[in-house]
Formats: C-alpha cells, structure tokens, sequence
C-alpha cells in the first residue's frame, strides 16, 4: 500500500480504509463510500482504485458502477482468489440478510493489475483459500491442468515455487476469461463458474459470513459435496471422484461438513440455495460433473429442496 501511494502522490489521493470480512459487504457500507466520492465531487474522469482481495474489489466495483453512473474502476487483487477469481469477469456484488452476492451488477474494470510478489506475505489458509478457485477451473474444463496440479500443488501453497504459482494463476485466469468472453452476462456457459458454490455460497450464510469459514474453504467443501453428488447420480465415474478425493487429501484441503456444521443447520443450508440467483422456479440449480474437465449443462440438473437435504444428511 505504501509502494502504491508513493506512485500516486501527484494526484488528490484519498484513502477509503475496511475491513477485509462479508459483512463490509453491505447495501450500508457501499452508500457510505458512494457519499463520501460525493462529498469528495468525484466524477467520471476520476478513478476508484481496489487494493485487496475479492471483498474490495466486488464492493469497490459495485460502488464505481453506481456512482454517477459510472467512474473508472482499477483492481489490484492482493490474495490469490482475487488474482485467479474474484477480479476476472466483471461482477459487482454485496450480500444481502438473504445470502451472499443477492445484490450486484457487471461492470468491467479499466484494468486488473496481478503482482504475484504481494502474495509473499499471504498466510497459509489464504492461498489454500484461492487455491480452491484454481482446482475449480480444472475440474471444470481442463483435465491435463488437473494432474498438473496433483503433481505441483503442494509447491504452489506453500509458495515453494513461484514459477508455479505464476503458472496456475495465468493458467487459472486464462480458463476463466475465455467463459467470460464468450458469456459476461452469465446467460448460460458462465454458469459453469458456479461448480460448488451454490453449496459454498449457503454454506457462508448459514454461518452468517463468520470468519470460520471463508470463501474459499467453502468452496473447496462445496466441490467436494458436488463431486460426491455426480457420482450418486451416476454422472461421475468412482474412478474420478477418488482422483478428486485423494488430490484433497493430499493437500490436507477441507472437504468434511461434518466439520463445520450440526445436522441441525442443515436446514437452513438449504433455505440460503433456494435463494440461489441463478434458480429460475422452486428447484435449485446445481453444475455437477460429467468426469474431471467436463461439467453437465446449466440447468440440467435441478433438485428440490429436500433432495437435497436427504443428501446433506
């Protein structure tokens, strides 16, 4: 942050200091920024610069795409999820009372700006949190990238190899942005992204966006939900969801529910995916997968809420 300020000192620069958890992520907190750019009298020629992870830039965005219709936008993604995920595609978003990212737009930034050098001083439980974004984008589209990863993922959280952490982040971003070119407005490809987050996403509102379980954690424990619900449903072969289990268990990555919730909240587990933006009636839409590299169709799969609840149990 200092390096940054120092390279802006010719400009009127001025800070707009948070704190990094969901709940910043607030209708409240966003009007609050939007009247101080006002008080300010920002306009279209300035430029509202993200510097952090995915929290500030969804709300960073959605506060520029609002104000005055529209000011410049820059992200600097400082975690992994945000350089490999959150930055990339253009969406805006804030949580609502019923659930994460209810609230938001698309706005594409001026330009992202990926330093790997500010993920030196990334703690552990970070980089596995983005790297559960990285395995995403294996296991939807691209196989050989998957056994790259079984053989170099080890190095790349606990940031033995740089070269591979360069890797998987281009190659993660490279997979992301060819669906986001071909679909920003997430009519139908895009909705391939979503594998394990319709889970992941009610995972963190049923714990009221505790920092027990972050974003990524809950990912990673949602792919492996969905992961097991393709094989139930003979999508998945065995064969691949014990390649998916034993990359998990090889990288000590979180995959266990029973770890983090009681059979009780199940429930409402369930009640936040019914919530689920991209649910078009009472079912609820899942991206589940056909074998590592392929996932089903977008809205295929649809099961009601206490199929769903049945499995869970």
């Amino acid at each position: 942050l200092i390096k940054l300020i120092k390279s802006l000192k010719k400009y009127d620069l001025k800070l707009y200091k948070l704190s990094a958890n969901e709940k910043t992520k607030s209708l409240k907190v966003a009007n609050k920024i939007i009247e101080y750019l006002l008080i300010n009298n920002f306009n279209r020629s300035d430029c509202v610069i993200a510097f952090g992870g995915g929290i500030f830039g969804d709300l960073s965005a959605f506060v520029s795409n609002l104000t005055k219709r529209g000011t410049k936008f820059i992200n600097i993604p400082t975690t992994l999820l945000a350089q490999v995920d959150a930055s990339i595609g253009g969406k805006t978003g804030i949580n609502s009372n019923q659930g994460k990212n209810l609230i938001g737009t698309y706005y594409q930034p001026d330009f992202v700006l990926n330093d790997i050098s500010v993920l030196k001083s990334l703690p552990q439980r970070e980089m596995i949190s983005g790297y559960g974004e990285i395995l995403k984008h294996s296991l939807i589209l691209d196989k050989k990238f998957f056994l790259w990863l079984s053989k170099n993922g080890k190095k790349i959280i606990n940031k033995k190899n740089y070269i591979h952490l360069m890797k998987a982040i281009v190659k993660s971003c490279k997979i992301k942005g060819t669906i986001v070119h071909k679909d920003e407005k997430e009519k139908n490809l895009r909705m391939i992204l979503n594998f394990g987050h319709t889970f992941a996403h009610a995972f963190e509102s049923a714990k009221n966006f505790s920092k027990k379980l972050n974003h990524g954690e809950a990912v990673l424990i949602g792919m492996m939900i969905a992961s097991e619900l393709s094989n139930k449903k003979k999508l998945l072969t065995l064969n691949d969801l014990s390649l998916i289990k034993k990359h998990y268990f090889n990288l000590k990555l979180p995959m266990n529910i029973n770890k983090i919730f009681k059979r009780r909240e199940i429930s409402k587990i369930v009640y936040f995916m019914k919530k689920d933006k991209k649910n078009m009636n009472e079912k609820i839409n899942l991206i589940l997968l056909h074998k590592i590299g392929k996932t089903t169709k977008p809205r295929k799969i649809s099961l009601n809420g206490n199929e769903i609840k049945k499995f869970l149990n």
